[in-house]
């Protein structure tokens, strides 16, 4: 049965958001990431996502957008928002703002979230201090349902703040099987990630 369940949504994700890769990723020192701003070096081959929602974002994904991803936002300055907004007026995103805590970054993740997608249900989990690239940096544990499919996915992130500038990387996926199957993968390439400033 939860086999059928998987296969069933990763069918139905494949069909209706299909991967459209902008370059493979392949295992070695990959630079330029997200504008430039990071290098790492994945351990694993990646597909670079063609299209994107915000001119700070790069996503990779290894079997498409809704069942893994890792999401880079590379250098977002103060007064922008994490992603492109749809509706500037009426439903404005959250921006980063001058004074940002840390501590602030997960809400700011959440409250985008929110508005960007229709997240209702979302949850912050563990948030503990930590390092990204060499910079103090906060490490979080989130929780979503996918307002799409009704999937639950995990996230993982980190998150620094370095010269008015906001560096964020997570990983995405659905808390049955892929996520416990990949986080790994995302774990080693934090540990090497480096920021261009």
């Amino acid at each position: 049965m939860f086999k059928k369940i998987i296969l069933s949504f990763a069918s139905a994700a494949l069909i209706t958001s299909p991967l459209v890769a902008h370059k493979l990723i392949d295992p070695g020192p990959r630079e330029k990431i997200a504008r430039g701003v990071f290098s790492a070096v994945p351990t694993s081959t990646w597909n670079r996502l063609q299209q994107k929602e915000g001119k700070f974002q790069e996503v990779w994904t290894i079997d498409g957008d809704d069942l893994n991803r890792i999401i880079f936002f590379g250098g977002v300055p103060i007064g922008e928002p994490l992603l492109k907004e749809t509706h500037k007026k009426r439903d404005p995103l959250p921006k980063v703002k001058e004074n940002m805590l840390l501590p602030d970054i997960p809400i700011l993740l959440e409250r985008t979230y929110r508005t960007k997608y229709g997240t209702a249900i979302m949850e912050i989990g563990q948030q503990k201090p930590a390092e990204l690239a060499g910079l103090p940096a906060i490490f979080f544990e989130y929780r979503y349902v996918d307002g799409e499919y009704e999937v639950e996915k995990n996230g993982e992130a980190y998150a620094a703040m370095h010269e008015g500038k906001l560096y964020l990387i997570a990983f995405e996926a659905p808390t049955l099987h892929f996520f416990e199957r990949d986080i790994h993968l995302f774990r080693e390439l934090v540990g090497t990630v480096s920021i261009r400033d």
